[in-house]
């Protein structure tokens, strides 16, 4: 992947905390690079560590004074009225060039229309895993003829993608065309971006895939040992967007 995707990936797939120590990390050596320029001054690598952690400390100390609020959309939601809500999340192994694709369809009850998990080979990056799996469940939309269908996933930059219309000069490009292809034939499908933590059941179905290298595809329920999460989501979800 280019640098532009690899670091929209590195976002994508580490918690806040990581995000803000690999900020910090990146802000801290550039700045170190421009005084090397500049100033001609020349700090060891321990010297600008050190540094990082210390900034990181003040944010957190001050963090700690401010009050908290509660930040909502953790929590998968039941999809309103007569829409069908299909999750999807992606899973990557590099060395293998294998990505597994973990999909989820729901009602607004929120009981299981069917699940489906996927092996894909000659993979070429966690960005193209992601863009495949938005693909199955869109090609999963479209076979069921749902009139309308929220497709969600926690990969932001794939659902900024999909809800362009212009044609996308990415190495995902074709992914994006195929399911732009695909909506011709659908009838209303709207694409929303969740947080992971949102996502859960999805992201479960991929890395379980990933593990076992077992496919399926199962109508009214997902794979026994989702089964606890699967219930878990559709209790917490009953709040509907």
């Amino acid at each position: 992947m280019d640098f532009v995707q690899w670091l929209t990936w590195v976002f994508e797939k580490n918690s806040p905390n990581q995000r803000r120590i690999f900020c910090c990390a990146l802000w801290a050596i550039w700045g170190e690079r421009n005084k090397r320029v500049h100033e001609k001054t020349n700090r060891s690598g321990k010297e600008i560590a050190f540094f990082i952690k210390r900034y990181i400390s003040e944010l957190n100390e001050i963090e700690a004074k401010v009050p908290q609020v509660k930040i909502g959309g953790r929590e998968w939601k039941h999809p309103p009225g007569q829409f069908v809500k299909v999750n999807f999340d992606a899973a990557y192994d590099g060395n293998l060039q294998q990505s597994a694709a973990g999909i989820v369809a729901r009602d607004s009850e929120g009981n299981t229309l069917l699940s489906c998990i996927e092996i894909h080979h000659q993979v070429a990056s966690a960005f193209a895993a992601e863009a495949i799996a938005c693909r199955t469940a869109t090609q999963i939309g479209r076979d069921m003829q749902w009139p309308n269908i929220i497709i969600e996933g926690d990969a932001l930059s794939i659902i900024k993608k999909c809800k362009l219309k212009s044609y996308d000069k990415s190495m995902i490009g074709a992914y994006i065309q195929d399911i732009h292809q695909l909506l011709e034939k659908s009838g209303k499908c709207y694409f929303k971006y969740i947080p992971r933590e949102a996502n859960s059941l999805a992201h479960k179905l991929a890395t379980e895939t990933l593990k076992k290298k077992e496919e399926s595809y199962l109508i009214g329920r997902v794979p026994g040992y989702a089964e606890n999460l699967e219930e878990t989501e559709k209790r917490s979800g009953t709040n509907v967007e």
